[in-house]
């Protein structure tokens, strides 16, 4: 049900985008807390459980439950500082994240790494399906 829900809500914001331009997606989580994410190469998906949202910047997963609304504006918001994937802060996202994060979740040691950017699948917590989903981001990200 929330699916369907979900899938008409996307289809009407959409409408409501070609009337005009805008340049963020805002999406307001039930806590009243706010993100926003830039248009340019944005790319939606979703299952029956999360969301999750690709644009240039990378790409972050949100759990449908936590997602209140979404609504597209011209108003950047609290767009995440954070580059999603980029554990070991270097401005890239490759293989070297990958490692960086798999030695933080061996050792506990958090120097050198962002853990907010190691949150990859976006459920508040950094853990090996931050891994899995790295490297899914990496081989996705290949043209």
């Amino acid at each position: 049900m929330k699916k369907t829900i979900i899938t008409m809500l996307i289809a009407l914001v959409a409408m409501v985008a070609s009337a005009e331009t805008y340049n963020y997606l805002k999406f307001t989580k039930t806590d009243n807390s706010t993100v926003t994410y830039s248009v340019e190469g944005l790319k939606l998906t979703y299952d029956n459980t999360n969301v999750t949202i690709s644009n240039v910047d990378g790409m972050a997963t949100l759990p449908l439950a936590q997602v209140r609304s979404m609504e597209f504006t011209n108003d950047p918001g609290s767009t995440p500082s954070v580059k999603i994937g980029d554990v070991d802060m270097d401005g890239e996202i490759g293989i070297s994240d990958v490692s960086a994060l798999i030695d933080y979740l061996l050792s506990g040691d958090a120097t050198g790494i962002d853990l907010d950017a190691a949150d990859v699948d976006g459920d508040s917590e950094v853990a090996i399906a931050d891994v899995s989903a790295l490297i899914d981001m990496l081989l996705n990200s290949v043209e």
